[in-house]
Order: structure tokens, then sequence, then C-alpha cells
């Protein structure tokens, strides 16, 4: 107990909370001036908000008067929460409930405070009156087999789920048989003693599924190259193999979710292009012919909504262009109608209390303009209450609007393209750049707030992020088509990405910049080297300059299964396709890298450790003297402290006016609104 991270006195800054729930006058106009960078990179005020399961309750991550995270908890019908968490030098990160007065969260540090001492992220459980607080995972670094204080666990243990179907005080949790390992332990842990009982595992799994009776009911094991889905069933009390496939192909079965009938629900392409959800049937260790749920276009993304009382799936959040949501409840899908028709400017998310009898609902509500904002409504009354803003120095009437459209690649590929074009320019013949996603492996676009282009759109600038081949999302297909095709069609696709909105007449094409970090960072410095007749300039952070460094820097977080059967597979094998590795490494070509150049890199970065932009840097800067270097050393991959933003995004403004020329924009910070 006296290692604790010791909590502020329960002080709030009540003002920035209760401006909340204020109406905004009208706006009035003053002097055209660029929104500040800060607007656009401030950490979120207001985070994330949940109902208890009867109702009665909202626990929420806001922001208080010292400037971090808190958590509170807020009576629904009161005014002001009550802080039940809270920190000097420590940030609340994430929480759940456990029960009606339980809860339980784990910390940051979002002003890195601490660069020069490991911090995990920890375990606390709470209950609703800030009684009965308990670590349950430390903080500090141990090794593996170290012994830890109490009955604290180590680092490496993590938060999975509660213990469903009671109202017990129990959760989930995962921890790593070693640090940095992908193989985890599960463990049924008390938040009111600390005690634990471990869940035999069979064999090295990677992950776990909880069914909503509590039981640990999947496991997805690895065994060498394969991933196995292994299945406890009840009537024998025996784990068994349900289905194997390749850690790569396109035929692993995901498991998503476990019905209180026993039913399991995963997610499976079944032979198709586009996965879809399937039930899978426990008895013949097959799936069903037919999906439950299938995506025009797109592969299955989302999750189901549980009722606990009712044991029942009330609904189904999915993802294609849009986010959205399909109720088979008819009575939630009304209710969604009635948040839509009251909000139809924005994607509403809409989260019940497991006492449905309460009759009111959270509201989530975003979009391409609008960051988030969390109201609760009641539907007897009718009457929406504002909770909070995410970002309330955002106005979404200077936001850019975000076009999601396609181009055909020159092997006739279709690619996903987001469009987004500077708000009051005239949509033609404007400065671009080309922003790539990092990854690969993922699905780059999404219909949501995005600080980076937002930025670049305000300063004038078309911004273009292709979901290249590669990319998940868009079926298999297009995901094999990226297979060792880093620096070969997964860059061609982001050169026709800049040539599809040339001919369109959106972009000037002798103002085109490349941009990215990560993965984004590496087809940054291909893009100049490959087609500096496209590409005017660059601006890479946190990028790869070498694939032969990804296998060779063994202190990066890449786990040795990735290395040894993701990475041959679909990157490059180091032996058997050495040639076209060099021949497609940005450290290896340097010298065909003529054009401006601006390189960022954080010094704690373990996922492309930062010798990536040392060597590379090195290897160019007698070669080329339009090459900038900055390196931030709080930082790690990606940039989160305010001052470092506002100094990067500073710099790459600067860079763009030099090269490619300031852009038109009449996005301003002209209005002011003034709550009364």
């Amino acid at each position: 107990m006296n290692n604790f991270y010791k909590p502020l006195a329960c002080k709030f800054a009540f003002g920035v909370f209760s401006s909340m729930f204020l109406l905004h006058a009208p706006a009035s106009h003053a002097a055209v001036e660029p929104i500040p960078i800060a607007s656009f990179f401030k950490e979120s005020q207001f985070s994330d908000a949940r109902l208890s399961p009867d109702g009665k309750n909202i626990a929420m991550i806001i922001k208080g008067a010292n400037g971090r995270m808190v958590l509170a908890v807020l009576e629904v019908g009161k005014l002001r929460p009550e802080i039940i968490a809270n920190y000097e030098d420590k940030d609340v990160r994430t929480f759940h409930w456990i029960n009606n007065e339980r809860l339980v969260y784990d910390l940051t540090d979002m002003q890195y405070k601490e660069v020069q001492h490991f911090f995990g992220h920890g375990l606390y459980a709470v209950n609703k009156d800030r009684s009965k607080r308990i670590r349950l995972v430390t903080h500090q670094f141990t090794g593996t087999g170290t012994k830890v204080e109490g009955n604290e666990l180590p680092w490496y243990t993590h938060y999975l789920d509660i213990a469903h179907g009671s109202s017990s005080p129990d959760i989930y949790v995962t921890q790593a048989v070693e640090a940095g390992s992908n193989v985890h332990d599960l463990y049924r842990l008390n938040t009111l003693t600390g005690n634990t009982e471990l869940i035999p595992r069979p064999g090295k799994v990677e992950s776990w599924l909880i069914d909503k009776a509590g039981v640990a009911r999947i496991a997805v094991t690895i065994e060498e190259d394969k991933s196995v889905i292994n299945y406890k069933d009840p009537k024998t009390n025996v784990w068994r193999k349900l289905a194997t496939s390749n850690w790569t192909s396109d035929d692993r079965i995901a498991p998503v979710f476990f019905s209180p009938e026993g039913d399991l629900y995963v997610r499976a392409n079944n032979g198709k292009d586009l996965s879809s959800l399937y039930r899978f049937d426990l008895e013949k260790n097959q799936l069903d012919p037919d999906p439950v749920i299938s995506l025009k276009g797109y592969d299955f993304s989302g999750q189901l909504i549980y009722n606990g009382p009712q044991k029942k799936v009330l609904g189904l959040r999915y993802e294609m262009s849009r986010p959205a949501t399909l109720w088979f409840d008819e009575s939630m899908a009304e209710k969604q109608k009635q948040i839509d028709a009251l909000l139809p400017d924005t994607h509403n998310s809409l989260h019940f209390p497991s006492d449905l009898k309460t009759n009111i609902a959270l509201i989530h509500s975003y979009s391409d303009i609008a960051p988030g904002i969390w109201q609760l409504f009641d539907f007897n009354t009718k009457k929406l209450v504002r909770l909070g803003v995410s970002k309330p120095e955002i106005k979404p009437e200077q936001m850019a609007e975000k076009q999601m459209l396609s181009y055909t690649a020159r092997d006739g590929l279709p690619i996903p393209v987001n469009l987004t074009l500077p708000p009051n320019s005239t949509g033609k013949n404007l400065p671009a750049v080309v922003l790539v996603h990092g990854g690969p492996y993922l699905r780059g676009n999404h219909w949501s707030w995005n600080s980076q282009a937002q930025f670049l759109a305000s300063r004038g600038y078309a911004v273009i992020e292709p979901d290249y081949r590669g990319s998940t999302g868009y079926g298999a297909k297009h995901f094999r088509a990226g297979i060792k095709q880093w620096g070969l069609a997964m860059q061609d696709d982001v050169a026709d990405a800049a040539k599809w909105a040339i001919t369109q007449g959106y972009v000037d094409p002798k103002r085109v910049c490349i941009a990215g970090a990560s993965y984004g960072g590496y087809a940054t410095l291909m893009g100049l080297i490959k087609d500096p007749d496209i590409f005017r300039c660059g601006i890479e952070w946190v990028g790869v300059t070498d694939i032969n460094l990804l296998y060779d820097i063994h202190w990066s977080d890449f786990s040795d299964e990735w290395k040894w059967y993701g990475m041959p597979v679909l990157i490059g094998d180091q032996v058997k396709d050495a040639a076209q590795l060099n021949a497609t490494s940005p450290l290896q070509n340097t010298d065909k890298l003529t054009r401006p150049l601006l390189m960022a890199y954080g010094k704690r970065d373990h996922r492309v450790p930062i010798d990536h932009g040392t060597k590379f840097y090195k290897a160019i800067k007698e070669k080329n003297a339009h090459v900038e270097w900055v390196e931030y050393p709080e930082e790690g991959h990606g940039f989160y402290l305010l001052k470092n933003n506002i100094d990067f995004w500073g710099r790459v403004e600067k860079f763009l006016e030099k090269n490619i020329g300031k852009g038109e924009s009449l996005a301003t910070s002209a209005t002011s609104s003034t709550s009364k």
C-alpha cells in the first residue's frame, strides 16, 4: 500500500466541466487568423464515459485542475461529478465497471515526467465512493520471475474482462509468461483482496475469450507458424482443437463472441474474398455455410452488443465507409432513430445500461469534422444533457469534410482513398500532401476526425490518404496483393494516388509532397527515391529506413514469432529475398534521394528504434543539403507531448511553404463562442 502514487485531494476545475453543460451564444467574428497548431494536437479534455450496469452512475475520464486526466463518477441527475482517482504525476488511461459499486483502472504519464524511468500502466481497483482502493499490478520494472511486493502482479499483466454472470468483484487479467512474450497466462483476480487463480492454458496461448458466464471458453494458441483455436468443452471440461490455420493466411478464423446459449461467433473468409461474421458449429467443428452478417465491399469489423440480465444480443456495431449500428431489438432500433433525428450530422453510438428499465442512453457522437461529444438522453423526459467534449477548441464549421473515394491503380486494382480538401477552397489545382498510413497491415481510413489531416487542410493543402494494397478491411485480394511489395506495387499505389488527384484536377502537379510515419515514413523515403518527378518534398517521422534493420535490431518490441513467421512471408525473407530487400531499402539508395526531406524521430522508440533515422541521416546528409533532422528525447513511436507536436508541425508548416508554397485556406479561428 505504501507504494501507491499518492492521490490528490479531491479538487476539480469545476468551471471547465460545468461549461460543458452550457449552451453557446451565436458566433462573433474577429480578425482572420490561422487556427493555432495547439488546437489540433492538445490532449482530449474528455476521453471516455460509461454507464454503471444499473444506470445510476456515469464514470468518465476528464481533465482535472492540475492538467492531469482523472477518473470521476457522476450520479445520474446530478450536475457535479465526484473524482475517485487523481494523481499529481500520472493520468488515468482506461477504466471498466466491474459491478455497480466497483471499478478498475490503469495509469499513464501523458506529460512524460519520468523520461529516465520505466513506468508500466499498473492496475487499480476502487469503489465509486473512493473506498477500498487497491493496487493490483505494479508499475515498476521487474525481470521475469522476480518477486513483486505483496500480492501485486508484475507490470506485464493487463486487464482482459470482467467475470460475467455475477456481481463478483473478480476480473480476468492476462500476464505474459515473460516480458515481451506473445504467450499469455490467464488469471482470475479478486479486486478486493488481490488473490489470484491461475487458469490452466492449453499450450502457448496468444489470446483468450471469456464467455458470458464468466468462464474462459476460447484460447488461441501459437504452434510455430500455425494459429490454433481451442475450445473448453463444458461437457468434459477439457480443451479441444477447433481449427488450425497459418498465421498469415486469409483462411484464419478469429473468435469474436461466445453467446450465453453456447454458440461461438467468428470472423472468417470461408473461401470468399471478404470476411464475414459466422457461427462456428461446435459439434461439427466447422463454420456454418452461410454468414450471420456480411458487409458489402468490406471485411467484417464489429462487435455484438450483449445485455446480461436478458441474456440477449441486442445489436451489432460495425464499420463500412462509416460506422453504424444494427439493432436486432426493435425498441433499441426505434431509440436509435430518435437520436439520429435529433443529432443528424454525426454518428451516434448509443450505450445502454444493463438495466434497461432506466430508459436512458449514453451517446457518443462524432464525425469527420467533430472530434467527439458525450451526452446523456432520457427517453422518458426527452432531455439531452451534455457531459463533455473531447476537444472544445475545435469548431466543426471550420473543419474540412472527408470524402471516401477510390481510384484504379496501374495494374487495375481498385484502391480506396480519403480526400480532404481545405474548407472554403476552390477544391482545384491545390498544393497537396499524400499522407501514407503506418502499419502497414491495417485499415488506415476511417470516418472520424483526424488531427493531422485537419491541420494540413487548415493550412490550405489537399490531403490524399490511400489505403494501398496490403491494407486490411477490403478483402483477401487487396491484402494479398501487398505481400512482399514494400517499395514495389505498394509504393506504386501511393504514386498512383497522386496521379489520380492530379488527373481529377484537385492538385497542382508541381506542388505535391509525400508524408507519413512508421511504414508511412518508409513509403515517404521510397517515394522520393522512385518518383521524384511526382513528389517535390517529403516529411517522414519514426520511419523504417531499412527492412534488414527490422530483423537485426533485437531490442525492438517486435516478437520473435513475428520475425520468424510473419515478416518473411509478408515483407521478405532476409536470405531468399536478399536482393529485393536491398533494392527496396532507402538506406541502400540514399544517392537517389535528391528532393528536400524533413526527418523526425523519438529517442525512446522501441518499435522503429532511432537507429533507423540516425543511420539514414548520416548516410544522406553529405549528399543532400536539403535534409532537415529533428530528434525528440522524450518521445517513442509517435509524438504525444504538446510542446513537441507544436514544434514538429510548426516545422512541417514552414517546410511545406518553402517547398510547395503556401496553401489556399480560409479556415480560421476567427469565430469565438461565448457562454452565458
